[in-house]
C-alpha cells in the first residue's frame, strides 16, 4: 500500500485520537485533511475511554506497518508519539483513592442528596415532628419521660448530665475516647442502619424509626431541661448533633425510598425498582455513614470535654450546623455548571 493511500485511509482516526490524548504533533506528513473535512460516518469520531484501548492497539498496529513498508521517517515519527502517548495514558498510576473520595464527599454526595429532597423532607419531617413535640411537652410534664425509658435509664440520664457532679467526662462513664468513639459508631451507625433498611418493609421500618427517634430524644431533651439539667445537656449535643441528626435524616430518605418503589414500581418489576433504587440510595447511604463517623468522633474528643466554657460549645456547634447546611446545599453545583 501506498503511503499516500495509507495516510488517507488513517489520518482521520490520529487527529481523533490526538485531539483526546490532548497531544498537538505538528502535521508534516503529505496526503493529510483537516478531520472535519469529508462525509461518512468514523467510529474513532466516537472516541471515548472505553474505545480508547482498541485505538492504541490499532495505532501500535499501523507504526509496526509504517516501519515495516520504510514509510516517511515523519510519518514513522507522528505515529510513535502517537504510541507513546497512548501508552502513557492507558498504563498510567490510577488517580489515588483519596481523590476519588474527596470528590465523592465534595460533590457528589451532596448533590445527589439534593435530588432526592422530597425524601429527605418527609424524613425531616418524621425525625423532628415528634421531636419538637416532645421536648415541649415533657418539658412541662416531665412524668411523661416515663412512658419510654424505665426509671433506671432516667436516673442514668440524670447523673451523666447533672451539673454539680464534677466529671471528667460530660455525657458518659469513664471510659477512655478511643472505647467511647468505638461505641458512638456503632451506636450511631445501628441507628442510621434502621432507619434505611426499614424501607424494606413497604418503607413503614423507617418511618417508625424516624419517629421512635425523635420521640426518645425530644423525651429526653424536655425532661432534662425541665430538672435543670438542659445547660449540660444541650452544651453536650449541640457539637456533633448537625452530623450525626441529619445523617440520620438521610439514612431514612433512603429507606423511604426504597419503600416508596416497593409500593410503586412503575412499569419495572419490584425486584428490578428495588435494585435501581438500592444504586440511587448508595451515594446516600455512604455519605451518612461517613457523617456519623464524623459525628462519634467529635462526640468523644469534643462534646465531652467539661472544661470548656458553654459560649465556646455554642459557637462551635452554630458552626458545625453553618458547614453541614452550607456543604449539602452548594456542594458539587459548580461543578454541575
Amino acid at each position: 500500500m501506498r503511503q499516500e493511500t495509507f495516510i488517507a485511509r488513517h489520518q482521520r482516526e490520529w487527529e481523533v485520537l490526538e485531539r483526546w490524548l490532548g497531544l498537538d504533533l505538528k502535521r508534516s506528513t503529505k496526503g493529510q485533511q483537516d478531520p472535519g473535512i469529508g462525509g461518512g460516518k468514523d467510529k474513532a469520531a466516537a472516541l471515548d475511554a472505553a474505545g480508547f484501548p482498541q485505538a492504541y492497539r490499532r495505532v501500535c498496529q499501523q507504526l509496526a506497518l509504517a516501519r515495516i513498508r520504510a514509510y516517511s521517517p515523519q510519518l514513522v515519527e507522528r505515529l510513535q508519539a502517537l504510541m507513546q502517548a497512548g501508552h502513557q495514558r492507558l498504563y498510567r498510576t490510577r488517580r489515588p483513592e483519596w481523590r476519588t473520595l474527596q470528590r465523592f464527599v465534595a460533590q457528589d454526595f451532596p448533590r445527589r442528596l439534593r435530588r432526592e429532597w422530597r425524601y429527605l423532607a418527609a424524613s425531616v419531617l418524621l425525625l423532628y415532628g415528634p421531636m419538637l413535640v416532645m421536648v415541649v411537652l415533657v418539658r412541662y410534664k416531665p412524668e411523661l419521660i416515663y412512658s419510654l425509658y424505665p426509671a433506671e435509664q432516667v436516673a442514668q440520664f440524670e447523673s451523666m448530665y447533672d451539673p454539680t457532679q464534677h466529671t471528667q467526662m460530660l455525657g458518659r462513664s469513664s471510659q477512655s475516647n478511643l472505647a467511647a468513639f468505638g461505641f458512638y459508631v456503632m451506636h450511631n451507625v445501628s441507628i442510621g442502619f434502621q432507619s434505611m433498611a426499614g424501607g424494606l418493609f413497604a418503607g413503614v421500618g423507617s418511618m417508625l424509626a424516624l419517629l421512635a427517634n425523635g420521640l426518645m430524644i425530644g423525651a429526653v431533651a424536655g425532661y432534662l431541661t425541665a430538672v435543670g439539667f438542659g445547660g449540660t445537656f444541650w452544651s453536650f449535643v449541640v457539637g456533633h448533633s448537625a452530623w450525626e441528626l441529619t445523617a440520620i435524616v438521610i439514612s431514612g430518605a433512603a429507606g423511604l425510598k426504597l419503600g416508596v418503589k416497593l409500593l410503586v414500581p412503575g412499569r419495572a418489576s419490584r425486584g428490578a425498582a428495588l435494585v435501581a433504587a438500592g444504586r440511587e440510595s448508595a451515594p446516600l447511604i455512604l455519605g451518612a455513614f461517613l457523617m456519623l463517623v464524623v459525628a462519634a468522633f467529635i462526640e468523644a474528643y469534643w462534646s465531652s470535654i467539661v472544661w470548656m466554657p458553654v459560649s465556646v460549645k455554642y459557637v462551635a456547634g452554630g458552626c458545625m450546623w453553618t458547614v453541614v447546611l452550607t456543604w449539602l446545599g452548594t456542594g458539587g453545583r459548580r461543578a454541575a455548571g
